[in-house]
């Protein structure tokens, strides 16, 4: 397990300085030889820079432990810049998308043959970086997530070059705006999802494969002793990290440290979810206002205190 953590990290790492290094080239040789589809290539190979970052950053931070000032740890880091990258992205969007229309109503000179050398390296790049992560631990998200986004950036330098010999062969060069276009459409989808699940993450949604009626209804039916399963939030610090918390009545004579036990049991094995926090009720819930005006006034429902476990 260590060794697959520190195999991950490395490779990362690698990638993303492999991608990082040429981006900054493939930005130099679009201004030099006038092609936009470069320039947006490396926009996009910016974006994957930045997610094969954000991996590597998750595999360091991961490593360090958690203190009295951030006690969930630095795990939530990775989604405040994804979501900062996601809104960033849109703004190059905007840009590409003016800068070819611009183009094609009027056309600049495009020099093919600068154009083609820059982007048959630019792929050669790509192919090394999904090399390098198809070697890493494909298990893992990060992982997984890094491979989809340096294959996605293999299409942008595909275009690149199918650009470059279109203008060599033909000299149109408004194939060079209406594929920078096509680059403009994958940014937007990358920036779409990146935006809308980072975002989702910090807004304390639920996880989009919980079902929440389904735990209620999963601890109610299969855990002895349980009456009532409510207040249950479930959200996630990472992607990989959901956490859970619920309050649980039980029967009088049930015993509140087993049910705890057997909850928590259940939610990670059932709904993989393993940092659980769970209220043991036997009576009325402690966080009903009708309840609490009731306890005030010598009702029966101060008979037993809750127990939070």
């Amino acid at each position: 397990m260590v060794h697959s953590h520190h195999r991950n990290e490395t490779r990362t790492l690698q990638a993303a300085l492999l991608t990082g290094g040429f981006m900054i080239a493939e930005a130099i040789g679009g201004v030099l030889s006038g092609s936009l589809a470069l320039i947006a290539d490396a926009a996009h190979m910016l974006t994957d820079t930045a997610s094969l970052t954000l991996a590597w950053l998750a595999f360091r931070f991961a490593r360090r432990p958690a203190d009295a000032s951030r006690t969930y740890g630095f795990g939530r880091l990775q989604i405040l810049v994804a979501f900062a990258n996601g809104i960033s992205l849109f703004f190059i969007i905007g840009w590409i998308v003016f800068e070819a229309i611009s183009r094609l109503m009027s056309p600049v000179e495009v020099l093919g043959d600068v154009m083609f050398g820059v982007a048959v390296a630019g792929l050669a790049v790509n192919v090394a970086a999904f090399w390098l992560l198809h070697g890493a631990d494909r298990e893992n998200l990060n992982i997984r997530g890094a491979l989809l986004h340096v294959a996605g950036d293999l299409l942008g330098s595909i275009a690149a070059l199918v650009a470059s010999l279109v203008i060599l062969a033909t000299g149109w060069t408004p194939v060079d705006p209406l594929l920078s276009l096509l680059v403009a459409m994958l940014l937007a989808r990358a920036a779409w999802r990146i935006t809308v699940q980072s975002g989702h993450i910090l807004l304390e949604g639920t996880p989009p494969d919980i079902d929440v009626s389904e735990i209620k209804a999963d601890l109610e039916r299969e855990i002895a002793g349980v009456e009532d399963v409510h207040h249950i939030h479930v959200w996630s610090l990472t992607q990989e990290r959901p956490l859970v918390t619920l309050h649980a009545r039980v029967s009088v004579d049930a015993m509140p440290g087993e049910v705890t036990r057997q909850i928590k049991a259940r939610l990670a094995d059932q709904f993989g979810l393993g940092h659980a926090t769970v209220e043991i009720e036997q009576d009325a819930c402690a966080d009903d206002p009708h309840a609490a005006k009731a306890t005030a006034g010598g009702s029966p429902a101060q008979a037993t205190p809750t127990r939070r476990s």
